[in-house]
């Protein structure tokens, strides 16, 4: 029997004259400080540091100011943005940190299946309504606005059907009511569509998607132009717990490295693999912003300066069934319901993102059971044409 300690002393971490090149990973949950009047200094803004995990880390602050400055000038949100735990928490951030029982929020009635579920189920019991409106009516804005209307909630582009907002009618009336404008830019990134510059007051972008843009992080980011918005997000990240994981944004930091590399090649894929789709037997319709047929064409032309994204959306003729057949003939093509990954995915939004709305309501949508959603990745474009035309024929 040995008196020997049963764990022992955590030793400082070795010193070096040189610097790492590749980024440290921290999962440290709590910080060590010199004395009490230090940890006061910490708080107070006095002097910066880090104390417990769950009010920020430093592998968040960098992976934060790396995304922020692919959203603009550091004038445009003071503070710059926050990383959450997931897309969905920076969204419940912002709804939930910044609003108050009796506020309205004019909604887009083309919106993520979840972000509609947390605003049509969650919201109301709370106090807080939603006025929906299509985002495409540049008119509807200005004439759905009410005295307690306290935020303009539009995606640039909607999820899964593809649809470019009004953005000048969203931000005039906001402007014009003294609204937040938020805008959800996911689908667009930062490279396709600058939120801040155009005149939003709050952004926010799901990190798992795009940006980290390999299926292995799950993070969110949001920031405000106000810097009282921007304390009340940083006061829903800490007691909602929401905080980003510090291995998944050792990850994404990684993969943020390529994000505009990979962007682009994604983007020309899916303009090339949209027009290859059109010409497919059995393929009922094609939505993207860069086929003249789409209905908002001349919309993203002007908005997105031919950044046109990098998703396709197509509806097959035989419904449920063709798309169970088409998934099944390319095992090749994961069936999985995200997007952004390098490589491509198929999701059915009937049973995945938009299954918690009604039959009725996804047809409003024009969310048919022949509706695929394509997040295109970087694959050889010839691969993803002959890909598809094998997985349409099957289907057929």
């Amino acid at each position: 029997m040995t008196d020997a300690p049963l764990a022992p002393r955590r030793p400082p971490f070795p010193e070096s004259a040189a610097r790492p090149v590749a980024a440290a990973l921290n999962p440290s949950v709590v910080w060590r400080v010199e004395d009490a009047d230090a940890l006061d200094a910490q708080y107070e803004g006095r002097a910066p540091g880090y104390a417990y995990a769950r009010e920020g880390h430093p592998n968040a602050d960098r992976l934060a100011g790396q995304i922020d400055a692919l959203e603009g000038s550091p004038e445009a949100f003071p503070g710059g943005g926050l990383m959450y735990g997931s897309g969905m928490a920076a969204v419940a951030a912002v709804l939930l940190g910044l609003l108050r029982p009796g506020d309205r929020v004019l909604a887009a009635a083309q919106l993520y299946g979840r972000t509609l579920r947390l605003m049509t189920q969650d919201l109301p019991r709370l106090g807080i309504h939603v006025d929906w409106i299509d985002p495409t009516d540049g008119d509807a804005y200005a004439q759905a606005i009410r005295p307690e209307t306290r935020m303009i909630w539009v995606e640039t582009v909607s999820n899964p059907t593809l649809r470019v907002a009004d953005m000048e009618a969203a931000r005039d009336a906001a402007r014009a009511s003294g609204a937040r404008l938020v805008v959800d830019n996911t689908f667009t990134t930062p490279r396709g569509f600058p939120a801040f510059e155009f005149g939003a007051d709050v952004v926010i972008h799901s990190v798992t998607k795009m940006l980290a843009g390999h299926s292995d992080a799950t993070l969110g980011w949001a920031a405000a132009r106000d810097p009282a918005d921007r304390e009340a997000l940083l006061a829903a990240q800490a007691s909602f717990g929401a905080t980003a994981s510090p291995f998944d944004c050792w990850l994404a930091e990684r993969g943020l490295a390529t994000f505009a590399l990979r962007y682009d090649a994604a983007e020309a894929n899916a303009a090339a693999l949209a027009d290859h789709l059109a010409t497919l037997p059995g393929v009922e319709a094609v939505i993207h912003p860069g086929r003249t047929d789409h209905p908002d064409h001349a919309r993203a032309a002007s908005l997105l300066k031919g950044r046109w994204g990098t998703m396709v959306s197509f509806r097959l003729a035989g419904g449920r069934a063709a798309v169970n057949r088409l998934l099944r003939a390319a095992p090749q093509l994961p069936f999985a319901p995200s997007l952004g990954d390098v490589q491509t995915l198929l999701s059915h939004p009937p049973t995945s993102s938009h299954r918690a709305l009604t039959p009725e309501g996804r047809a409003a949508l024009g969310i048919t059971e022949g509706f695929l959603r394509v997040s295109v990745g970087i694959e050889p474009i010839e691969t993803l044409k002959a890909e598809f035309e094998a997985a349409v024929a099957a289907a057929g």
